[in-house]
């Protein structure tokens, strides 16, 4: 029979998987969004729609963000930065590309 020390039952639960450990209450408040966050959400629908991000791809960057930086994120900001994960690892965009249109959209806003 297999033993698991502490350390080890950790390599078999996602980061989101709280296994039955006692939690913060949850606010069962309806949302409403912002229109960045429906305009992220569009867009990994339309991404899964043409095959460029499918679900289990964004399932799974989310889950590998590890605990620190997945406590740190809402919802959407999880949506985001796992599909720039993706368009990154799969070529759809550079490095180069994403620091100019982070550039961009500070300037346009005025963001230092």
């Amino acid at each position: 029979m297999l033993k698991l020390d502490e350390r080890s039952t950790h390599l078999f639960h996602p980061v989101n998987d709280l296994a039955g450990a006692q939690g913060m209450p949850i606010a069962m408040t309806d949302h409403v969004l912002l229109p960045w966050e429906k305009r992220c959400h569009a867009l990994l629908e339309t991404f899964n729609a043409r095959g460029v991000i499918s679900m289990e791809e964004k399932r799974r960057g989310v889950e590998d963000m590890g605990q620190t930086i997945y406590a740190a994120l809402t919802y959407y900001e999880k949506w985001a930065m796992c599909a720039t994960n993706v368009l990154l690892t799969k070529g759809h965009i550079t490095a180069d590309e994403l620091a100019a249109k982070l550039a961009e959209v500070r300037t346009r806003f005025g963001i230092a």
